[in-house]
């Protein structure tokens, strides 16, 4: 019989950090030995973050063009079974999309058989400090993503004066109910810190095999696709990103010099070489891009 593992779903609102602390845990474990299965959700249906991620992992799985807390739902039981049982990892880790409610997620994980294939699972909540103090956001999936949390990653410190650390945290603190908060410069966490002690079992406790999904959407947000075909320019590319209104938005295009990575968040956008080579290239020159509708 296949041994249970433990699970860790990595939430976090658009732009907070969640794909890089993916990355730093995959790079972690190949150095160790120890066999992943991650599976990643994206809004749309291009495919960015599998290109960040695929290292040649057996066990690496995206959902695109949903979210995996409503539509999708049905294909992540679906997924988590097959996983478990023809993979058999060590861990599971699951990156939710930006808006994404972590609590419904955890339904699918008390269900049969997905109960049994599981030991503990931790709703891990990547927060963008920078964006969290500009903007205080008050979207239903933002809020709704720390009252779920069981730890809390304040990412993007290196931004981010002491005081204002301080002020977050304790603004954290307010919504999750006092869940454990870790500081972080580019999400790089000490894995073993993701999986806090449960000594009274709390965590299994919580399970509730008759839990159903609570009736929501995310009509709040569309998502949308910028084109930038061929060799184009740095200018071309922040003005479009820009024009768009994004809440987020991340992509590969082409510049005379390389294949570059695009990433915004809010008014923030960082243009950098491509982390990964051999982009594939029905991804080069697309940036996806996710508004308030």
């Amino acid at each position: 019989m296949t041994q249970p593992i433990p699970a860790l779903v990595v939430s976090g609102f658009l732009g907070s950090g969640k794909t890089t602390l993916v990355q730093h845990l995959l790079e972690q474990a190949q150095e160790e030995g120890t066999k992943l299965a991650i599976i990643s959700n994206e809004l749309g249906d291009v495919g960015i973050d599998r290109a960040l991620l695929d290292a040649g992992e057996e066990g690496l799985v995206e959902l695109e063009g949903g979210c995996v807390c409503c539509r999708l739902s049905d294909a992540l039981g679906e997924t988590l079974e097959m996983l478990l049982t023809k993979v058999q990892p060590d861990r599971l880790i699951l990156e939710t999309s930006g808006v994404a409610l972590p609590g419904e997620i955890l339904v699918q994980f008390w269900r049969p058989p997905i109960d049994d294939l599981i030991s503990e699972e931790v709703v891990v909540v990547v927060v963008d400090g920078e964006f969290f103090l500009r903007e205080r956001p008050t979207d239903e999936a933002f809020i709704s993503q720390l009252e779920a949390a069981d730890l809390v990653v304040l990412n993007k410190c290196d931004l981010l004066e002491e005081e204002s650390i301080v002020g977050a945290e304790g603004f954290l603190d307010e919504i999750t109910g006092g869940q454990p908060i870790l500081r972080a410069e580019f999400a790089n966490i000490e894995p073993a810190l993701l999986f806090p002690p449960d000594p009274d079992g709390a965590r299994r406790s919580r399970r509730d095999g008759e839990a159903t999904l609570r009736d929501h959407s995310h009509e709040q947000y569309v998502t949308v696709e910028l084109s930038f075909p061929g060799t184009t320019t740095e200018s071309k590319v922040k003005g479009g990103v820009y024009y768009a209104d994004a809440l987020r938005a991340k992509g590969f295009v082409r510049f005379s010099d390389g294949i570059h990575l695009v990433q915004t968040v809010g008014p923030r956008m960082e243009i950098v070489p491509s982390p990964v080579p051999n982009v594939p290239e029905g991804l080069i020159g697309r940036v996806v891009v996710v508004k308030r509708a």
